[in-house]
């Protein structure tokens, strides 16, 4: 779906965290948790590629939230765009989480920006669950007001302490499940790479469930240029191929992937 969605604000969280709100009339009522957007930055000129942006909320009347963070010219491009502009919007793509059941409480394991792409699905979950969030810094520890206002527990790590518990955020994993003895837990991550593989790995091995949005870097956004590609489990003689995070994901279940 294509729409040329009018921005209603473009504001500061902190530091170089942004959050832009856009103007849907179909997409918003489209999107589910884990899907993303491509966005054309008309103001880039000669960089013709959308940026693809997962969806951080939505609401009834239309409005479709994303938050982003200053690293390169697309992003910075963006930030320059004031109230009333306008983006050609191509969404939503890619395969969602699938939402927790009635009786799992959801686990949701964030490195930084992966807060802001799980925040619908916690928003959305029936049980209200945990949020496990982790940075190198406090500078990358972000919406954590937004989770507890839908009354989820969030504990946080910062490899620096300069925030909740220094460390890694799959430290905090072996706390939840003693918190939570008599619970199905069902478990989402959404972050680095390198945190993605410790943390299907880790899951795997204790028999719970997992999904893993495997952001990576794209250019078409709909699966034609195989840009984006990761490495996921087959049947054939090599016992992996690649998969397009675009098209294919970018949630997949942790037992699809290839660690080796």
């Amino acid at each position: 779906m294509l729409e040329n969605c009018k921005i209603i604000s473009n504001s500061i969280i902190q530091g170089d965290y942004r959050k832009v709100v856009f103007d849907t009339e179909e997409i918003a009522n489209q999107v589910k948790p884990g899907q993303f957007v491509h966005v054309q930055i008309a103001q880039l000129r000669d960089r013709i590629l959308r940026r693809p942006f997962s969806v951080c909320d939505v609401a009834d009347n239309g409005n479709l939230s994303i938050v982003y963070k200053i690293v390169g010219e697309g992003t910075k491009a963006l930030a320059k765009l004031s109230q009333g502009e306008e983006c050609s919007i191509l969404g939503p793509l890619g395969v969602p989480f699938t939402p927790p059941e009635k009786d799992e409480i959801p686990v949701i394991v964030a490195g930084g920006y992966g807060a802001a792409a799980t925040y619908i699905l916690a928003k959305h979950s029936v049980n209200k669950g945990v949020l496990l969030l982790g940075a190198r810094t406090s500078e990358d520890i972000i919406l954590t007001k937004s989770f507890e206002d839908i009354s989820f527990d969030v504990r946080i790590t910062t490899e620096d302490a300069s925030l909740g518990e220094k460390g890694l955020v799959t430290s905090l994993i072996s706390g939840v499940l003693n918190d939570y003895p008599d619970k199905k837990l069902k478990f989402y991550g959404c972050g680095p790479h390198g945190m993605l593989m410790a943390l299907g790995q880790m899951i795997l091995k204790m028999n719970l469930d997992c999904e893993l949005s495997l952001d990576h870097l794209m250019c078409c956004g709909v699966g034609a240029c195989f840009a984006c590609v990761v490495k996921v489990k087959d049947d054939n003689p090599d016992g992996w191929r690649y998969a397009r995070t675009c098209s294919e994901g970018p949630v997949f279940k942790a037992s699809q992937v290839y660690y080796n």
